[in-house]
């Protein structure tokens, strides 16, 4: 037994610690994300989200594996589209250009709720194993939801920027827009891998970079609040 303990002591645990600070933030990011978006559908009138289960906090109803997968190694992903009616709605671009803009928005709201506790819990944290991890968390809680919030905001189908956008175009150029939905991703995917090989820093990377160093301002302010 006590050799057992030994070499469990021996591991190198770093491997797992990194992919759980990854991969907790993610989740939540996601799950916050798509809850969102069927939160502020069925506050205007669509209840299909509710129906299907995906205002759950569990966050496996959510989940679009390889989009969660390219969150994790790109920062760019993606979850489980939330099925939205329009036909509920009663202003039907308009309310799914604001149900397309919760889920981002939600993600600029955790990315600076994130900031606020890194930054109040720095100095109590930072000097024990445990705090670091949960500072480590809430730091890149921040960056992937800016993350995620900014890749969303893109406007090309099936993204939320592009249900925003095409609300101002007219019904007809709207409902030709929509319609490729069907091929957006597999465009965007190919889109986002050849940026990868033309510019050194990806645009999506270098915009959330720009973005995360303004919220960290946020971090410095309720720090020094502490000292």
């Amino acid at each position: 037994m006590s050799e057992l303990s030994a070499i469990i002591r021996g591991l190198d645990w770093s491997y797992l610690e990194e992919l759980g600070m990854r991969a907790i933030p993610a989740l939540l990011c996601i799950m916050i994300h798509e809850i969102c978006h069927g939160a502020a559908a069925y506050a205007l009138g669509d209840h299909t989200a509710a129906t299907q289960g995906r205002l759950s906090l569990n966050p496996l109803h959510h989940i679009d594996l390889f989009g969660l997968f390219m969150l994790l190694i790109l920062r760019v992903g993606w979850a489980k589209p939330v099925s939205v009616d329009m036909r509920n709605f009663r202003h039907p671009k308009r309310d799914m250009a604001i149900t397309a803009l919760a889920g981002p928005a939600s993600n600029f709201v955790l990315a600076a709720l994130s900031m606020v506790l890194f930054g109040l819990l720095y100095v109590p944290l930072q000097t024990s194993a445990a705090g670091e991890f949960v500072l480590g968390l809430l730091n890149n809680m921040a960056y992937l939801s800016i993350s995620l919030g900014i890749f969303n905001l893109i406007p090309f189908p099936p993204l939320d920027g592009s249900k925003i956008l095409f609300s101002f175009l007219s019904d007809t150029a709207y409902q030709r827009l929509m319609f490729l939905e069907r091929y957006g991703m597999i465009i965007l995917m190919g889109l986002v891998l050849l940026a990868g090989r033309i510019f050194s820093v990806s645009p999506v990377a270098a915009a959330s970079e720009a973005v995360y160093t303004r919220f960290f301002k946020i971090a410095v302010f309720f720090n020094s609040l502490t000292l």
